[in-house]
């Protein structure tokens, strides 16, 4: 009898399987472009598989009626009704078609595979290269001031008030560039000047908790740059630019002219190339930009070098490798305190710091896509950071190295279902004068799901347990939900994220989201040990992890006129951080009293001990609404593209104690070094060849920041009925009480653009940006630029 069975069955699946089959085959394309489509989901009956580098497909399938289909993000769903015969080979070239409709944008970071705008369960916005080649952008943080949300403080960036500043060491937000991030093995930090700019395909910008995708240092958000790959047609773009800063209204700043010198001046060319030869595919780029200062000795001088190398294996369908590295050398100086707020472009006495740094990284990849076992990728990374750097006599130079690789699996099963898992090893290496030496390890595994329910509710879930170890320091895990951490002893920190999309209408999105967050102090924060001015910077070994976790709901609506499309997206949102990390001012004395009471200068001695350290502050508690508007289309004869927004936070300490909470400059529980209102506004129109543009960004005024920037340095320190050498009038920044009281409201800054396309290759560009020559400081003691003139000239061909 079981003999029979087993007959029975063989005979079944060899009748169905091998002898009643039909084959379609064939290759997917763009309509407009003509270029080949890989990655693309093609499926009959219940076979399925994705197309190859070179958009071929095979399905084996079984005979008679047969519905094809071919979707791919971003495109409008091909679908032809077949009648295969038995034994017939059906060849089917199929081309696709972009979609319209702006919410069919093609976005990755949300769930590391391509998804559909409209259905991802996070607040973000993509940025394209056309808008940062508008704006004539030098380096990345130049256009993330623009998206809404998003605030940059001198190179420090913060996404819905989850950061303040921290004198560029540490980030809330991870800097990714093809998924790897870009974040330097010493301060833990984002050198947008590094970026390749140049071979951009968009930026995502994700907003909330990431850590559960991403790791450390995406607490409050991702900024991920998706670079271009070669396509059939070769391409090759030229820019380049000339800027001149204008006189400051305020006659005492204006260092130039009172030293009968030309107004300052910057320039820079960027170029990229991108070709194919065969299944190689190559893309080159590099900048090299002069920028001498409108702050008096603060210069720059880089010149950058990138390649990206793919080679797809022919014998091997969907296999590819290659290597992506970018080389940049850059030199200059730069101060952190102004001399007065009469000079305040100009250096404090002893804080004018020189450079001449080296960054380097080599990211080999191997990805292979197979229709039975999904994709396969594994990516690494060695990233050299040399900073040659002193201060005065003092020596801040650092060697760091960062050692980086990622397996990752990704498959789509049947019914809506995709799964991503990974696993991640890093090692740091620093060797330095400023932090000492040390080294760091960090192992994580992650897992992502994501389910499509009856074609309108997306369902994403996803984990990660994190290790991380920096000298003796190491994880000491737990799990933790919404209102406090749960005390255990685990021996990694497991972080989660959830997501619901719903599509109630036809263009109308519901979205929740809830995700955690961990972060593990950068070398810099530990240990960074040096002086800047009147001030030092302390270390502090004993200085934790933070943890937080975010959450959101929000409505995503899109909308046209006439053939104009946008969408309108609204969100609220809530995040809350437990042994937040801040950088504190104190006072060291502790063991030094009998060398400041032998000291023939008690206040120049006591100076050496006063400063900031970086310190666990506790529990942090930032609320919100987001808004923003995106849009991109004609209305008559004219092209329109907006991008917009609006964002209010309100940022607290929920365990503020006026008695013991003195170090800020409003007695209240508002966190320092945030804003707590911005609008941003980017609307540009296209008639013919005539290009104008006008962008807008407003800040409210930072109303909180260390008492120490506004009150003397040691003026409750030392007594002055018996102190001999008191000195009420040793600031940090002399007159910065004097200057916010006069600038106490926020500010709007404006700029304009007018561009002409002179023939098919060449757009001549001119801008005026801060049309309005407005005074306004991004951070205690930094000035930003007065109005300044741009010429840029564009080659595309």
């Amino acid at each position: 009898m079981i003999r029979n069975l087993v007959l029975f069955i063989c005979s079944f699946f060899c009748t169905h399987n091998f002898f009643a089959q039909s084959v379609i085959k064939g290759k997917v394309s763009d309509k407009d472009s003509k270029e080949t489509m890989p990655g693309v989901i093609v499926a009959a009956g219940s076979k399925n598989a994705l197309t190859t580098v070179d958009g071929d497909f095979i399905l084996v399938v079984a005979p008679g009626k047969q519905t094809f289909v071919g979707s791919l993000a971003g495109y409008k769903t091909f679908r032809k009704e077949l009648d295969l015969k038995e034994n017939d080979t059906l060849v089917l070239n199929i081309q696709l078609e972009v979609s319209n409709v702006m919410l069919d944008e093609v976005v990755i970071s949300a769930g590391k595979y391509e998804q559909k705008l409209s259905d991802i369960t996070v607040s973000m916005e993509v940025i394209k290269p056309d808008l940062l080649k508008n704006k004539a952008c030098a380096q990345l943080d130049q256009i993330m001031g623009q998206v809404p949300g998003v605030y940059v403080t001198d190179g420090q960036v913060s996404i819905r008030g989850g950061s303040g500043y921290t004198y560029g060491a540490g980030s809330r937000v991870i800097m990714l560039v093809d998924e790897i991030p870009m974040m330097s093995a010493d301060a833990g930090d984002i050198k947008f000047n590094y970026v390749p700019i140049e071979n951009m395909e968009q930026v995502e910008v994700i907003k909330g908790a990431s850590s559960a995708l991403f790791g450390s240092s995406a607490l409050s958000g991702v900024i991920n740059m998706r670079t271009k790959y070669a396509r059939n047609k070769p391409e090759t773009q030229v820019t380049t630019m000339a800027g001149v800063y204008g006189d400051p209204d305020k006659e005492s700043w204006n260092w130039w002219k009172a030293r009968n010198k030309a107004n300052p001046m910057y320039e820079g060319v960027t170029f990229s190339h991108a070709q194919k030869f065969g299944k190689l595919d190559l893309v080159i780029g590099g900048q090299y930009y002069n920028d001498a200062g409108y702050r008096d000795s603060v210069n720059e001088k880089r010149i950058r070098g990138n390649i990206n190398l793919r080679y797809n294996f022919k014998k091997v369908p969907g296999l590819s490798a290659g290597i992506n590295s970018t080389i940049m050398q850059y030199q200059g100086n730069l101060f952190f305190v102004w001399k007065d707020a009469d000079h305040a472009l100009q250096a404090g006495a002893g804080t004018l710091q020189n450079y001449n740094n080296i960054r380097n990284n080599f990211d080999p990849f191997v990805v292979y896509n197979s229709e039975k076992t999904g994709r396969h990728s594994l990516r690494g990374r060695y990233f050299l950071t040399l900073n040659s750097n002193h201060l005065g006599t003092i020596n801040q130079s650092s060697r760091s190295e960062l050692y980086y690789g990622e397996y990752q699996w990704q498959k789509r099963f049947k019914y809506n279902y995709n799964f991503t898992t990974g696993f991640v090893a890093m090692r740091q290496v620093v060797l330095s004068a400023l932090y000492g030496n040390h080294f760091g390890a960090n192992y994580a595994g992650y897992f992502q799901i994501d389910k499509k329910f009856f074609s309108r509710l997306t369902a994403s879930f996803g984990a990660r347990a994190e290790y991380y170890k920096l000298d003796t320091a190491q994880t000491h895990g737990g799990f933790f939900l919404v209102n406090a951490p749960k005390k255990a002893n685990l021996p990694v920190q497991p972080v989660f994220r959830s997501g619901l999309n719903y599509q109630l209408f036809e263009h109308t999105f519901l979205r929740t989201s809830f995700g955690q967050g961990y972060r593990f102090p950068a070398v810099a924060e530990k240990y960074i040990s040096t002086t800047v001015g009147p001030l030092g910077i302390f270390p502090n070994n004993s200085l934790q992890p933070e943890i937080g976790w975010s959450a959101e709901v929000g409505i995503k609506q899109g909308f046209k006129i006439g053939k104009f499309q946008a969408y309108l997206d609204v969100a609220g949102f809530v995040t809350h951080y437990y042994n937040m990390i801040d950088l504190l001012f104190k006072y060291d004395t502790v063991g030094k009293s009998q060398d400041i009471n032998n000291s023939p200068n008690p206040v120049l001695e006591l100076t050496k001990h006063v400063g900031f350290q970086f310190t666990n502050i506790g529990r942090a508690n930032i609320t919100g609404v987001d808004v923003s508007v995106n849009g991109e289309g004609k209305i008559g004869p004219v092209l329109l593209s907006i991008l917009s927004g609006f964002t209010y936070t309100n940022p607290i300490n929920p365990d503020f104690d006026p008695k013991k909470d003195t170090n800020g400059t409003v007695i209240s529980s508002l966190l320092r070094y945030r804003n707590k209102t911005m609008v941003k506004n980017d609307a540009q129109i296209t008639y013919k060849k005539i290009l104008l543009g006008w962008s807008i960004r407003y800040n409210s005024v930072m109303q909180n920041i260390d008492n120490r920037f506004e009150k003397p340095l040691i003026y409750d320190i030392l007594n002055p009925n018996t102190a001999f050498y008191y000195n009420p009038n040793l600031y940090v920044l002399p007159g910065l009480k004097q200057y916010r009281a006069s600038h106490n409201n926020g500010v709007w800054i404006n700029d304009l653009r007018i561009a002409f396309q002179a023939t098919k290759y060449l757009k001549i560009s001119f801008l005026v940006n801060n049309v309005l020559n407005k005074e306004f400081m991004s951070r205690p003691g930094l000035i930003e630029p007065p109005r300044t003139f741009v010429m840029q000239l564009a080659a595309k061909f």
